[in-house]
């Protein structure tokens, strides 16, 4: 491997290799050679080799683990395996390496996927293994049981088979791997073969990137949090201290100053999602989970509203099942003055706005608010915490 492609052996020193009776396949920081390996020829066994030490480097099995436990019951993990096959094989190809036909190209499961930009300049630097997962598994005319059928067949006539699993320990280190595959790549590039001179801007690049799932459960603890207040019906202690010493002293009395009190008002947040934007239901369900699971911890009263043009529902929130049965209309324009509007009748803790941001922005209400976007955008709201959640 040293005399084909440095950065890739340098990476190996890092993984764990065993042989096995099944298939080779990748199990957290772990490579399980079966029989078959021995088949190959020494280039396929080279591309076969450097395909699950990218595996391993990227942290495909733990990012497999991960991404399961945000989606719960609704993560697909064949595709999940699929799209990081595509994306290490995308890789190695530019890199020069030969690899077991029939082999699946990132390149190609994007040219099947409808709505996409399949001419990206450089598919390895403009995409990774999450947001093709992402893109693979987006529900099929609104059922996400099912799977888009050009996928199915394309995992047929390549004989997919999984060779990712999560069953074994993983490496969760995502910037010690980070590190590991700079210096590799570096040294690939000096050697001037192999994945290293090839690989100028790598989007699949281990990195240690917080899911937006935390940063909003930060966000709404904080919207909820029993903080004392300043009443006017309760004085300051000091207050309290100055007006005896005055009276005492025969002196005027002292300004009257607040003391703080507990906010016995109920907790109340409101999301508000735009129906005519980009947000999918995976990412609607995650929010709700989210937003229920603080519910239940601090006793807030959770509101879920649809607009477009119009505030066209409103439904409140006091358990899980109570999203399965809404029935939000898609499509239609934006206008957040509706929305803007009817909150500041609410009074809530926090508004949270799941948009992509195509339509002009009301003026700054007095309430805290949560633009929940699902791609950067290219400037922020004047007002607000903006959460990108393309991750």
């Amino acid at each position: 491997m040293g005399d084909v492609d440095p950065a890739i052996a340098a990476l190996s020193l890092w993984c764990t290799h065993r042989d096995h009776d099944g298939e080779t396949e990748t199990d957290g920081g772990t490579i399980l050679y079966g029989p078959s390996f021995t088949h190959l020829s020494p280039a396929e066994q080279i591309g076969l080799c450097a395909h699950h030490v990218l595996h391993v480097a990227l942290r495909h099995s733990a990012r497999q683990a991960e991404m399961a436990a945000r989606l719960g019951r609704g993560f697909k993990p064949k595709l999940y395996t699929l799209a990081a096959d595509a994306m290490v094989n995308e890789a190695l190809l530019t890199g020069g390496h030969a690899l077991p036909r029939p082999a699946v190209r990132a390149k190609e499961l994007i040219d099947l996927l409808p709505g996409l930009d399949t001419v990206a300049p450089n598919i390895l630097a403009e995409w990774d293994t999450d947001r093709l997962y992402h893109a693979l598994a987006a529900p099929l005319e609104g059922d996400p049981s099912q799977v888009n059928p050009a996928v199915e067949d394309y995992m047929l006539k390549r004989k997919f088979a999984p060779d990712l699993t999560s069953k074994g320990s993983l490496e969760t280190q995502s910037d010690v791997w980070a590190s590991r595959v700079d210096q590799a790549l570096e040294l690939g590039r000096s050697a001037g073969i192999g994945i290293g001179p090839a690989l100028i801007r790598f989007g699949d690049l281990p990195g240690s990137t917080v899911p937006w799932e935390r940063h909003l459960r930060r966000l709404l603890l904080k919207a909820v949090s029993d903080v004392p207040r300043q009443s006017h019906k309760r004085p300051a202690a000091r207050w309290v201290a100055q007006e005896a010493l005055a009276q005492a002293s025969g002196v005027p009395s002292p300004a009257f100053q607040p003391g703080l009190a507990r906010d016995m008002r109920r907790p109340r947040i409101i999301v508000a999602l735009d129906t005519s934007s980009s947000v999918t239901d995976t990412q609607l369900d995650l929010f709700a989970a989210e937003v229920l699971g603080i519910q239940r911890r601090s006793d807030a009263e959770v509101h879920l509203w649809g607009f477009d043009t119009v505030l066209h529902s409103q439904t409140r929130l006091d358990h899980a099942d109570a999203l399965g049965r809404l029935e939000i209309r898609r499509g239609g324009g934006t206008d957040f003055t509706p929305v803007f509007d009817a909150s500041t009748r609410f009074e809530p803790s926090l508004l949270i706005v799941l948009t992509d941001l195509d339509a002009p922005l009301p003026a700054a209400p007095r309430h805290p608010v949560i633009w929940a976007v699902p791609a950067p955008v290219a400037r922020p709201p004047a007002f607000g915490k903006t959460l990108v959640m393309a991750r």
